[in-house]
Parts: C-alpha cells; sequence; structure tokens
C-alpha cells in the first residue's frame, strides 16, 4: 500500500497537509482545513484509511494538528474518527492525538464531543 501525501496549501483556501504512513501507521492532518470542496478534499482520506484497515491491519498512531477549520472540515474529521472507532472495534489498534492551541476553546471542546460521542479514547494536547 502506498503512503498518502498531500502537500497544504495557502491560498484563497487553505488545504492541510496529510502526511499517511502506511508502513509505520503514523498519520498526521496538520495546519489549516478551509476548503470550497471539503468532500473531494477528504474523499481520497477515507478511502486510504478504510483501505489501511482491510489490507495493511497494523495500529494506526493518528495526530490532529489543526489551528482552524471550517464546519464541513469538522464533519470531514468526524467521519475520519469514526473510521478509526470502526477500525479499533473490530481489534485494531487506534491511537488518536487531538493538538490545539493552548487558548483555542472551540477546538479543544470539539475533540471533547467526538470523544464522547462516540466513546473512544482521543488524547486531547494542548500546546
Amino acid at each position: 500500500m502506498e503512503n498518502l501525501i498531500i502537500e497544504g496549501v495557502k491560498s484563497t483556501y487553505f488545504t492541510p497537509q496529510v502526511i499517511f504512513n502506511a508502513e509505520t501507521g503514523e498519520c498526521s492532518i496538520t495546519g489549516e482545513s478551509y476548503l470550497e470542496d471539503t468532500w473531494d478534499f477528504y474523499r481520497p482520506i477515507l478511502g486510504w484509511l478504510k483501505q489501511f484497515a482491510e489490507e495493511v491491519k497494523t495500529p494506526v498512531n493518528f495526530t490532529f494538528d489543526l489551528t482552524y477549520y471550517n464546519t464541513s472540515s469538522s464533519k470531514c474529521f468526524l467521519d475520519i474518527v469514526k473510521q478509526l472507532k470502526e477500525y479499533q472495534d473490530a481489534g485494531g489498534s487506534v491511537v488518536i492525538n487531538w493538538k490545539h492551541p493552548e487558548d483555542d476553546d472551540d477546538i479543544r471542546e470539539e475533540a471533547e464531543d467526538y470523544k464522547n460521542f462516540l466513546n473512544i479514547d482521543i488524547n486531547i494536547i494542548p500546546y
């Protein structure tokens, strides 16, 4: 399985940097996510995670490290966490780290909502 690497872009819209390593299971989404076609951007990411869960089946260490994102990106993050939860429920090992600026309560609260709603452990890490 190939790694998934998407360079972040800052212009009129912002796309985050995505680095998913199929060998190590280290996955991260960093930067800002403010997109016009959010679903088009995140669809291949969700597809990669599904393929990883079906084919590779090794532990996943997933890090969200975003300083800003819009509502449509938030929905996609929820879908990613749901997919990680499904993998965990099927016996896969999952660690989720959710980093956020110390003074950004909205990003922290979103992680807490996902954690409580999906009943999955998320390490919420201020910086």
